[in-house]
């Protein structure tokens, strides 16, 4: 197993970060609010399943 030297990894992984591609600002709005409302929306959804099953099964028993 070899040493890892912190200044060296350091380095390395400002270098690799130079190279990523960040998205802008209004893609990265843009991005969140997507995620918000999908999740939004399958709260929503498993919420209505978890009240038919309840009633379903207050029916049952």
């Amino acid at each position: 197993m070899s040493m890892v030297i912190p200044t060296v990894y350091l380095q390395q992984v400002s270098r690799e970060l130079k190279k990523v591609t960040w998205p802008s600002r209004a893609t990265t709005i843009e991005m969140t609010m997507l995620v918000i409302a999908v999740s939004i929306i399958v709260g929503a959804y498993l919420g209505v399943l978890d009240y038919f099953f309840q009633q379903l099964m207050g029916v049952l028993i």
